[in-house]
């Protein structure tokens, strides 16, 4: 009897184990391309003169080029949600600090995310937006 138990809790955890691994990507990154790379193009309406990326094709995590640093955090809200958390970045200077600033604040900021084939826009419910594009 024990030896019909045990198997049966095989098929079990296997079974479980399959259904874990069907999972789809319930977080923005399960609704891009596969690069998930996208260049912002202007934020609360106004363009964004220095160059900026947001990378979301890691399931949970952001990164990307702010216009000085790398940077990265974690995302896990569920699509149409956007929540950054932990966000960090590398420590060099140069002349675009204050736009990296700006960008990085209004990131943290952003609460919405709508994908529509190249294009991606981060809002939230004060009426900011950020718009990025796919190259």
């Amino acid at each position: 009897m024990q030896q019909a138990y045990d198997g049966d809790m095989k098929y079990a955890v296997l079974a479980i184990g399959l259904l874990a691994a069907c999972q789809t990507d319930e977080t923005v990154s399960g609704f891009v391309a596969d690069t998930g790379e996208f260049t912002l193009q202007s934020i609360d309406g106004t363009p964004f003169a220095a160059r900026a990326t947001l990378n979301v094709a890691e399931k949970g995590k952001i990164s990307g080029q702010a216009p000085c640093n790398r940077y990265f955090g974690a995302q896990t809200a569920p699509y149409p949600w956007f929540a950054v958390d932990g966000i960090a970045s590398t420590k060099m200077g140069c002349a675009d600090l204050t736009a990296e600033d700006v960008f990085l604040r209004a990131l943290s900021d952003m609460t919405i995310v709508e994908v529509s084939g190249p294009t991606l826009i981060l809002s939230n419910d004060a009426g900011r937006e950020m718009v990025f594009q796919a190259p």
